[in-house]
């Protein structure tokens, strides 16, 4: 069916089933199909009219209010004041004319938004307003309000893009016979510049663009996925981009694919793209700070957001003619996902597990292995090697406490190199537990570089969290990380009174392998004192600083004001192993052996040389499911 066919049976439906709808205008944004109308009725009352055309046609239905009929914008905000409850906590109200959607933001979205209340239809009725509720952050977050700014100014031109990607999404297929290809671009057999492409006869779409873990002497952007290849070249030619979650091996160079022609979309969730813009800007300026040139520029990363399309979890939604996308939790970020393409009318279906965490961790619900079909499946194996064996979250946390206690009771200070995304949050949740039920001692934890960000970008987003935190949050109204001990680092002169000073502190700074950031202002102060403690609680990549202290090394060489300065290692080296996002090889095995339905295909990516080949012909013994590690450049026909 054409782009022209589907509006006009969406047009037919609704004149069938509701002959005075009133309808003025019917077009896509994306793949939804928009009706603005001037029926009040219609447009406030009748949402099952919207669902029942969406189960015909399958394809998403939003009525709208026609411009016409809008209410007065400050007696409609006045309105609606008076109709949300006060304990739903109302920070803001603004106003698009041109969707018809006045956005709201609240405490507690759930209180408005629940099928057992009527604020919406009386919000509607009142003020002929189309209303979405959004959270407001309760910790002050820089980019969730920069990326709510952005998408009001970009509006026209989102418009105008969802416009012409709807025209494509419903093109017709190419005729001809259908096939399915996974390409290796980046990530297979390494850890780090993840790129995949999925190719069929009509689509072609990218599954993430990183950057490899690189040390402080390297150029990142000479380290990219093989993007140069024909397949993908030029970038215009991708019909989407996939981004699993955030972490600049996933994310990282992305932009540079909008600063070299792709104009097309990029599909995550909600917390994804916060996450990402806040890396990637990071990311270019610390280039800069280096004195490096990054590979591309902020407004590089504007045009990412612009073309943005977020899903949350279980949903599903078209972005090719003949592919179908759904988001599944992949447990190992804030906003991770799974990724579950589905081909045709039920021709084929491939799942790519991306960072995956099989284990309930004190974030996050352990990763979704059920899917409604899959043939085809490419898993991580980051920790799949012959020893990779990790403890357990409660034994990562009774391994923190008593290092942070041990280093205590030598008169010294615990450094923490981390993750701002991720493992920041965790470390924070243990040592928050464990100064509140008294097993350590009541002392700030000073977080240093962009963790209070990222921090914050969680705390706007508890629905991604695990059940226990969402409910502590969200019911209790009791969040740990609004807890006084956590004390942001705000200066450099803040940082030297940290290092200098005889109290008991615990430290957590980026960057988590030792590359850079404010870790190694900490780290130069305290490297040649035997009563401080080194904790490491994340993946150290080879060739990084984090490893070679990690493995022994003596004494380090660092720069400091233009000259490689050396320095003996005397404090405690100590590594608190279970606070990874990623699964060992006992957790990837429980994902397969668990899997709903069983695939007849695996593919193993994201792994260090041998590693991902060891544990595919592990999978293909023990499962007896044909398995291959493929090497970057190589294809495999899938279907």
């Amino acid at each position: 069916m054409s782009f022209r066919d589907y509006l006009s049976e969406t047009r037919s439906l609704f004149d069938k089933l509701y002959p005075d709808n009133q309808i003025t205008e019917v077009d896509y944004e994306g793949p939804t199909i928009v009706l603005y109308t001037t029926n009040l009725d219609l447009f406030s009352k009748r949402d099952d009219l919207a669902r029942q055309v969406a189960q015909e046609i399958r394809r998403r239905v939003n009525i709208r209010p026609d411009p016409s009929i809008l209410g007065d914008e400050e007696e409609a905000k006045k309105q609606i004041e008076s109709i949300i409850p006060e304990d739903a906590g109302i920070h803001d109200i603004y106003f698009e004319s041109d969707t018809g959607e006045v956005v709201i933001e609240v405490d507690e979205p759930s209180i408005v938004t629940s099928k057992n209340s009527n604020y919406i239809s009386e919000i509607k009725s009142e003020t002929k307003w189309s209303p979405k509720v959004v959270r407001a952050p309760p910790i002050y977050s820089r980019t969730v309000k920069e990326m709510r700014e952005l998408l009001r100014e970009f509006k026209t031109e989102r418009k105008s893009f969802l416009h012409q990607l709807g025209e494509k999404l419903n093109a017709p297929p190419m005729p001809g016979e259908t096939w399915i290809r996974a390409t290796a671009l980046g990530g297979h057999r390494e850890v780090g510049r993840s790129a995949t492409l999925i190719s069929t006869n009509n689509s072609k779409i990218l599954v993430d663009c990183g950057m490899l873990n690189v040390t402080e002497d390297d150029q990142p952007w000479s380290e990219a996925p093989y993007l140069y290849l024909p397949e993908i070249q030029p970038f215009s030619n991708l019909d989407a981009i996939i981004l699993t979650h955030a972490h600049l091996d996933h994310s990282g160079l992305l932009p540079i694919l909008y600063k070299y022609g792709y104009e097309g979309p990029v599909y995550m969730t909600p917390p994804t793209r916060d996450l990402a813009a806040l890396l990637q800007n990071d990311y270019i300026k610390v280039a800069h700070a280096e004195g490096k040139k990054a590979p591309y520029e902020s407004k590089h990363i504007r045009d990412e957001i612009k073309h943005s399309i977020v899903l949350r979890y279980n949903e599903t939604t078209d972005i090719t003619r003949d592919v179908r996308l759904t988001f599944y939790n992949a447990g190992h970020i804030l906003g991770s996902a799974s990724v579950h393409l589905h081909f045709g009318e039920g021709m084929y279906n491939v799942v790519l597990s991306g960072d995956v965490k099989f284990e309930k961790s004190w974030l996050f619900n352990p990763a979704n292995n059920k899917f409604p079909r899959v043939e085809a499946f490419m898993t991580e194996s980051t920790y799949a090697g012959r020893d990779d064996y990790t403890n357990s979250r409660p034994e990562a946390s009774r391994t923190l406490v008593d290092i942070v206690n041990r280093t205590f009771d030598r008169g010294g200070s615990v450094l923490v190199p981390v993750f701002a995304v991720g493992r920041s949050q965790e470390v924070m949740l243990v040592l928050e537990d464990a100064i509140r039920d008294g097993r350590i001692k009541n002392v700030p934890v000073y977080l240093d570089g962009m963790i209070w960000e990222a921090t914050a970008i969680h705390a706007a987003y508890p629905e991604y969290l695990n059940r226990e935190l969402r409910e502590s949050i969200m019911l209790k109204r009791e969040n740990p990380f609004l807890n006084p001990i956590f004390r942001k680092v705000e200066s450099r002169d803040q940082r030297m009174e940290i290092c200098d000073s005889n109290e008991n502190q615990i430290v957590l700074a980026t960057s988590g392998m030792m590359n850079g950031g404010p870790v190694m202002e900490y780290f130069r102060n305290w490297v040649d004192d035997k009563k401080h403690s080194l904790v490491f609680v994340g993946y150290q990549a080879d060739r990084t600083l984090g490893r070679r202290i990690q493995r022994g090394s003596n004494e380090v060489s660092l720069s400091e004001g233009g000259r490689q300065n050396k320095y003996p290692v005397n404090m405690a080296i100590e590594t608190a192993e279970g606070f990874s996002g990623h699964s060992d090889k006992r957790q990837l095995l429980a994902y397969i052996a668990t899997m709903q339905p069983k695939p007849h295909k695996i593919l193993v990516n994201h792994g260090d040389g041998e590693k991902a080949a060891d544990f595919a012909r592990l999978v293909k013994s023990r499962f007896g499911i044909d398995a291959v590690a493929m090497r970057n450049l190589e294809t495999t026909r899938l279907y």
